[in-house]
């Protein structure tokens, strides 16, 4: 039986990371249907974590829901290491730089359901920041970049479809939207109190400085 690998990374974490969109949010999700660890042993009770264990589990976390891989996410997280700053002040760095990947802003800006098919169009050179086309997911957007569909994608069906689906979407305060021409635009950086990350910064500090 084909079991949906994205559903097990939420069973596994024990919350739901919205990795699947909108059938996330409705009731063919996974969590809702098996609220339990994926394998033959999940529905016994688990055995308590040890510390090693919950910091492992907090990166997992806050690394899939941002569909990275490990060596990305260690970079990420080692360079707001080095700076050295207090607890608060490095957390609110690393979750900077995770959100203004150009997918993952893609993905705020409502273009996309999910993390994943931001990636996928990133990729494919659908995007244009500040005029020039960037198929980097990982590209850095900066305050003040525009970003804009290149405009032979404008006609096709897919866009569209997200020109409906934006006009009830709510943007975080740090983005700003034109949903008649579909751009946007950096006009502040996130923080952590709007973002609100699913796992403990902290613990995802410890495991990587060990």
């Amino acid at each position: 039986m084909y079991i949906d690998s994205k559903c097990k990374i939420c069973r596994r974490a024990g919350q739901k990371l919205f990795l699947k969109g909108e059938r996330c949010l409705g009731p063919k999700c996974a969590m809702i249907k098996k609220s339990y660890p994926p394998g033959k042993k999940g529905k016994r009770r688990m055995s308590p974590l040890s510390e090693y264990g919950k910091e492992l589990r907090e990166k997992q976390k806050l690394k899939n829901w941002y569909g990275l891989r490990e060596d990305q996410f260690k970079k990420y997280v080692k360079e707001v290491l080095k700076k050295k700053g207090t607890e608060k002040v490095t957390g609110a760095e690393l979750i900077k730089k995770l959100e203004t990947r150009l997918d993952n802003v893609i993905f705020r800006l409502g273009f996309t359901s999910s993390r994943s098919h931001a990636k996928q169009l990133v990729g494919h050179g659908y995007f244009l920041v500040n005029g020039k086309e960037v198929n980097i997911p990982s590209y850095q957007v900066k305050k003040g970049d525009i970003i804009t569909f290149r405009s032979s994608e404008n006609k096709k069906k897919i866009f569209q479809q997200i020109a409906t689906a934006i006009k009830k979407y709510q943007l975080p305060s740090w983005l700003k939207l034109d949903k008649e021409k579909l751009e946007g635009k950096i006009i502040n950086y996130p923080t952590i109190e709007e973002t609100i990350p699913p796992a403990e910064l902290l613990s995802i500090f410890e495991f990587y400085s060990r």
